[in-house]
């Protein structure tokens, strides 16, 4: 069986080294990180894929065993399953600022609250929001936009939030919306989508 040591590799490429072996037909492997950030994005691409996981824990390193017996394979992402009311566009938002722009910071966080507000009140709806950087202030701090995107989410909106990101800055803990994610699934949507905005 092919066992992946990824342990001390950087999101995604715990994500990247599976998904290769996933592309080979592999139907059993292991593999090995550090982190459970890494933990949580292997077990949804897991998911994603068919494949079933069994994670076991010590001393701070995880083993996650994929296997696939004989179940249906994965069906193609269909990008209005995450946003029915988005009548036959597919976009995204890519958030890496936690304020418009590069001037006056009050006013910079004054506008894209104003922003995720209007964007609550439109009919045109994107397919994902993705923050990285310093954008991931915002659902995890900002009380005003965090109920913004509430609301979108409720709407079929998919939020996706950088662990790499919310390590860095701390922040993994006080996640308030949105699914912790990393840079496969982001450049996978930003892929899947017809155009990418850029706040």
């Amino acid at each position: 069986m092919v066992v992946i040591d990824a342990k001390g590799k950087a999101c995604p490429l715990p994500v990247i080294l599976a998904k290769k072996e996933i592309d080979k037909g592999e139907t059993q492997f292991e593999i090995q990180v550090d982190n459970p950030v890494a933990v949580q994005n292997l077990q949804r691409l897991a998911d994603s894929q068919g494949y079933q996981t069994e994670v076991e824990t010590k001393e701070g390193i995880s083993q996650l065993l994929f296997s696939k017996g004989d179940q249906a394979a994965p069906q193609p992402v269909d990008p209005q399953e995450f946003c029915p009311t988005c009548q036959g566009k597919n976009w995204a938002v890519f958030v890496g600022k936690a304020m418009v722009g590069e001037g006056d910071p009050e006013l910079g966080t004054a506008l894209i609250r104003m922003f995720f507000f209007t964007l609550t009140q439109s009919e045109d709806l994107p397919a994902y929001i993705l923050f990285m950087n310093q954008g991931v202030q915002l659902p995890t701090q900002d009380t005003q936009v965090i109920e913004h995107l509430k609301a979108l989410a409720e709407k079929g909106v998919e939020i996706l939030v950088c662990g790499t990101c919310l390590n860095f800055y701390n922040l993994t803990d006080q996640l308030k919306i949105g699914t912790v994610s990393n840079m496969y699934e982001i450049v996978e949507r930003m892929k899947l989508a017809d155009k990418v905005i850029t706040i």
